[in-house]
């Protein structure tokens, strides 16, 4: 059997000595192995070893991937062969969840981690009427502008980065016809035929060609600024964070959909690749008190996790209730409908973080919110 290799060229933040170190990485599929060069020194700098905790579909432009503890950053291919191969599987598109079908969203996320796409970027926002017109620009002469910027601006949007083979035409594809009616009798199971009304509150949006998703991802997740503003509210809530093995298994929509089921609402929410040191300040608090406090960092930073703001009465306390003990073995005993009992692996990979002390509960919120998306 050919052995089959993929080249990338990475960086890796040095705090020591206050530099950027590039590296070419090498990921061999058939046995999942890896190897690096470190680029300025032009020497070997880890030998092909085993990494089975990493995946091909784990390696894309923009990706993040723990190696040795370090946190390499995933910045470009680093040859024809491995750009030829990939790009098509790394097509990006954006997609949207438009404010009829915003209660919608857990289930929507489910169908599409179920259909194979990748989320790679999310966030919930609120259009203004003028960042909605911006939006819907091309359309600006046709009858159904202004009710359409209407509602687009009406009540709180998801976006989202989708890649995978074909993206754009797969989620396409997935969303069904744009008219919700006729989705339902051509595209039974299509989400316009489950969740949409009709031409216009019909559930979701898509980019229609390469050129759109383009501008449209450039739209909510510029390369310089911030784009349109999150949703929190910094009140009567509490902070939750979907961690990343829960989201690499596909687990993002069902968890949303059973914290909503439970009577929560969902406030804001959004992606983080969080680097080192924001998840060390993060965890401070278990610092020196909690034994797997360096696992606890090494598992924010393996991948993107999902931060949410949660809001109930009385939040903190009953959504730490929802969310069960820390250890999923202990959480299945004693309160199987959990959270970290239904969706966690081990007391690390426990599903999700929430805020353990009242007082800590905007604070936390904050810290996403306010401080990293800022």
């Amino acid at each position: 059997m050919e052995d089959e290799r993929y080249c990338f060229i990475t960086e890796w933040y040095d705090p020591n000595g206050a530099i950027i170190r590039k590296y070419q990485f090498f990921f061999y599929p058939n046995d999942s192995t890896i190897e690096m060069f470190d680029i300025k020194n032009r020497k070997l700098f880890l030998k092909r070893s085993k990494a089975e905790n990493i995946k091909l579909g784990d390696l894309y432009i923009g990706s993040t991937v723990n190696v040795l503890s370090r946190q390499l950053n995933f910045i470009d291919y680093g040859d024809d062969h491995t750009r030829t191969k990939l790009s098509r599987q790394t097509e990006r598109t954006l997609a949207l969840i438009k404010p009829d079908a915003i209660d919608k969203k857990g289930a929507i996320l489910e169908q599409v981690c179920r259909s194979g796409l990748y989320i790679t970027q999310l966030k919930m926002c609120s259009l203004s009427r003028d960042l909605a017109q911006s939006f819907y620009a091309e359309h600006q002469h046709k009858p159904f502008f202004n009710a359409l910027v209407d509602f687009m601006s009406s009540g709180p949007i998801v976006a989202m980065e989708l890649m995978g083979t074909n993206a754009i035409a797969a989620w396409r594809d997935l969303i069904g016809p744009t008219d919700s009616a006729v989705a339902r009798s051509q595209a039974a199971t299509s989400i316009r035929a489950r969740f949409g009304q009709d031409n216009t509150k019909n559930a979701c949006h898509g980019s229609d060609s390469p050129a759109s998703a383009a501008s449209e991802l450039e739209f909510f997740f510029p390369s310089k600024g911030a784009g349109p503003g999150n949703t929190a509210t910094f009140t009567d809530g509490t902070c939750c964070v979907v961690k990343p093995h829960a989201v690499a298994d596909g687990s993002v929509g069902s968890i949303l959909s059973k914290i909503e089921e439970s009577g929560f609402q969902i406030s804001a929410m959004k992606m983080f690749h969080m680097e080192k040191a924001n998840a060390e300040e993060f965890y401070e608090v278990y610092k020196g008190v909690v034994q797997e406090y360096q696992s606890m960092v090494t598992e924010l930073t393996s991948g993107p996790c999902l931060a949410l703001e949660v809001r109930a009465q009385d939040a903190q306390k009953n959504f730490r209730e929802m969310c069960g003990p820390h250890d999923p073995e202990i959480a299945k005993h004693l309160r199987p409908r959990s959270l970290r009992a239904l969706f966690g692996k081990d007391k690390i990979k426990n599903a999700v973080h929430c805020t353990d002390l009242p007082e800590d509960a905007t604070l936390e919120v904050q810290y996403f919110f306010q401080i990293l998306d800022c």
